[in-house]
């Protein structure tokens, strides 16, 4: 992944902090960001510094297009160069049906989960493509396998920002495959992770694990070995695809 860093947004906690410890591990240069829990952000990356990599942690709100400008001018100023960008942030509201939904929560997962992350893939693609004079890089979008369940009677509104994500990532990656930049998605399923307290059941996985063809829920390092692969030169050939993490279901 060369001599730039790989930026990881959302990476305090889940799967963004295993992705980015993974990286760390690796001997890379990684910046997390993270909305609101800065200590954990610095725990990340102090990991990060133990074992062998360089770690920066900037707040940023991806609902905020200005903080998204600050985030790129951060990296820029700390690292001189990015080589890979982790499209992880997201929000998810309390579970509820379709009739019960309101217009500034979906303005809120829209926003975050679509508008964000195709904000950071622009200013990824001013860094990285050789159109621009950059070196190249990868970008992974982390998806949901909710894109294509739907979760119904739960988060269709989330499920549906995941799946314009999909859209995106696709049509990134016919974009710029020329240009030196890979883009490629991971779909997680039912991960042990904080974010499902934030739709208001902790023990979601717990509930469901069970019933997936392989009998349990997923780690979020499951998740990021994945990511990992597709950032790496190991997946050299690899843009435009979908690797769903989700136990077979």
């Amino acid at each position: 992944m060369g001599s730039g860093c790989v930026l990881v947004t959302g990476g305090s906690r889940g799967i963004g902090a295993a992705v980015a410890l993974a990286l760390g591990r690796r001997g890379e240069r990684v910046c997390v960001t993270y909305r609101k829990d800065a200590q954990a952000a610095e725990r990340v990356c102090e990991e990060i510094g133990r074992t062998g990599g360089v770690g920066l942690a900037v707040r940023a709100d991806l609902a905020e297009a200005a903080d998204i400008e600050e985030l790129f001018g951060a990296v820029d100023a700390e690292f001189g160069g990015l080589t890979g960008l982790v499209n992880n942030a997201a929000i998810l509201e309390k579970q509820c049906r379709t009739e019960e939904l309101d217009v500034e929560r979906l303005r809120r997962v829209m926003t975050v989960n679509v508008i964000g992350p195709m904000l950071c893939a622009r200013n990824a693609v001013r860094r990285m493509s050789t159109r621009h004079g950059g070196g190249g890089g990868a970008i992974v979008n982390v998806s949901s396998a909710a894109a294509r369940l739907g979760s119904p009677g739960e988060y269709v509104d989330y499920a549906a920002s995941k799946g314009a994500l999909d859209t995106f990532t696709r049509g990134l990656a016919l974009e710029v495959a020329g240009e030196g930049i890979r883009v490629n998605s991971v779909r997680p399923g039912f991960i042990y992770t904080e974010m499902h307290a934030d739709g208001g059941e902790p023990g979601r996985v717990d509930r469901i694990g069970p019933t997936l063809p392989m009998g349990r829920g997923g780690r979020p390092e499951e998740v990021a070995e994945a990511i990992v692969w597709l950032l790496s030169e190991q997946a050299s050939y690899v843009t435009g695809t979908f690797i769903d993490v989700a136990g077979g279901r």
